[in-house]
């Protein structure tokens, strides 16, 4: 049984690492960052091996650096292994991403700086871009305690984005959401 739950634990502490932030913590406000997200679990850390479809009303980049299909390099470190890792683009679309800063609803610790959530990932989200500071409502699960959570929103990008396969630390990712242009290179 020890076993059992230390294999959860750490499974669940690399998945919650899929999209924490490096920033540091407050002692008045504490926040999930990489390094504690790889050694705690902290109940909302199951991010997905299947992303699931695009969300509804996104549209579909017309001419996109890295077409579906394009094999590519990540130079993002939203969870451990993704850095360098090669991955083959499954979607690119035109929308405004952003960054948040979420309380999960299942009780997990506060979450800041993740990277990514689109505009259509948004309830009622209004006109694109929001400004930086706006509340927003979470219409997204890319973890656990993310759909209908409370976020603030921390920056936003126009840039292409992408939804990518790979592998990360033995687990096999599809559809991942998501990694905008600036985080990609070229595969040699």
């Amino acid at each position: 049984m020890k076993r059992l739950l230390t294999a959860i634990t750490l499974t669940s502490a690399l998945a919650l690492a899929a999209c924490a932030d490096t920033t540091e913590s407050t002692e008045s406000s504490p926040t999930l960052t990489t390094a504690e997200a790889e050694s705690a679990d902290n109940g909302h850390g199951d991010h997905p091996a299947d992303g699931g479809p695009a969300p509804a009303g996104i549209v579909e980049a017309e001419d996109p650096t890295y077409p579906v299909g394009t094999k590519v390099i990540l130079n993002a470190d939203h969870m451990s292994g993704m850095e360098g890792a090669e991955a083959t683009i499954a979607g690119a679309f035109d929308t405004t991403t952003y960054s948040v800063s979420y309380t999960p609803t299942d009780g997990g610790e506060p979450v800041t700086d993740h990277k990514w959530v689109v505009h259509e990932e948004l309830e009622d989200p209004g006109e694109a871009p929001l400004a930086e500071g706006s509340t927003v409502v979470l219409d997204a699960d890319h973890m656990s305690g993310m759909d209908g959570a409370e976020a603030t929103i921390d920056s936003a990008t126009e840039e292409t984005v992408y939804m990518v396969d790979f592998s990360a630390d033995g687990m096999e990712m599809t559809n991942h959401k998501w990694v905008v242009e600036s985080e990609i290179s070229p595969a040699e």
